[in-house]
């Protein structure tokens, strides 16, 4: 499905945050890149989880704040299962954390993966699929994104 390279989303609930997640994940595949930008308690955790969910993934996605990396088998969609990986680079303090973490090798796989806080990394390539949550003053989110799979 052909949709525009760049797009905006209003968010009232949870819900919808995830349900838009879902919709943005069903027109990614395999090697996939998306980064997830926007402040603490944007939404960026529901996001994932929209995302998951899209993806066939029944487990329940949490943060990975302590684990810096979750792994996920995606089923839907999909001949067979691809892994997806959910990534939190906040405790980080840059690339070097992320290639121990083994981050940089999961990258360029057959996965999925999503990286939250991808501004603490300089090695992501530009080559993503970016999406930003904004609050707006009345506690809805604004919910952009940015194919730049493509470039």
């Amino acid at each position: 499905m052909d949709f525009p390279a760049e797009g905006e989303y209003n968010s009232s609930s949870a819900e919808e945050t995830a349900h838009i997640a879902e919709n943005l994940a069903a027109r990614l595949g395999p090697g996939s890149i998306v980064t997830l930008t926007g402040r603490l308690g944007a939404g960026k955790t529901v996001f994932a989880a929209g995302f998951a969910r899209a993806l066939g993934i029944s487990e329940q996605v949490t943060s990975p704040s302590y684990t810096i990396i979750s792994e996920y088998e995606a089923v839907s969609g999909f001949t067979g299962s691809i892994p997806f990986y959910h990534m939190d680079c906040y405790r980080l303090s840059g690339d070097d954390d992320f290639r121990l973490a083994g981050g940089e090798d999961l990258l360029y796989g057959k996965g999925i993966c999503l990286i939250e806080w991808p501004e603490r990394l300089c090695l992501l390539p530009e080559t993503v699929f970016a999406v930003t949550i904004d609050i707006m003053e009345d506690s809805r989110r604004k919910i952009r994104y940015q194919d730049r799979r493509h470039v």
